[in-house]
């Protein structure tokens, strides 16, 4: 069966002068488009703090004292020595722990994801988190000896 064409396609002229505008116009877009990646980072910075809520903030800034906090016990176990290396197991699994539990309640309480927890409110993600990291406190503390 031919194919039908359509009154709306242009010909093969019109789509030619089309053509080079809309070029002409993506290549002016592009260059419109910042290249520089500290304008970039702050815009993202910029747009980041406008739009995102206090809570999350604040949540945000304990889990990158988490990571700075994981990496600085890693980097003395490797400079000073791991002779303890339960204190070292002990220590680096209840950062990592206590990461995930974090990213996990910057997931429920964010109110972008409010549809995927409907059940769950912020109050309960919280009461959750508290216990969860008193549980991993205590068996990080069991497993120094």
């Amino acid at each position: 069966m031919p194919s039908k064409k359509n009154l709306s396609t242009p010909s093969t002229s019109t789509s030619t002068t089309t053509t080079t505008s809309s070029s002409a116009s993506a290549t002016a877009a592009a260059t419109a488009t910042p290249t520089n990646p500290f304008t970039i980072l702050g815009g993202i910075f910029k747009n980041y703090s406008r739009s995102t809520p206090q809570r999350t903030k604040l949540i945000d800034a304990f889990l990158g004292f988490l990571v700075i906090t994981g990496v600085l016990q890693f980097a003395y176990c490797v400079v000073a020595g791991n002779y303890p290396f339960n204190a070292f197991l002990a220590g680096f699994s209840a950062t990592v722990g206590q990461f995930v539990l974090t990213a996990s309640l910057r997931i429920q309480s964010n109110p972008a994801n409010k549809s995927e927890f409907a059940s769950v409110s912020p109050e309960r993600a919280f009461a959750d988190f508290v216990f969860c990291s008193i549980i991993l406190h205590l068996f990080c503390t069991n497993f120094i000896n």
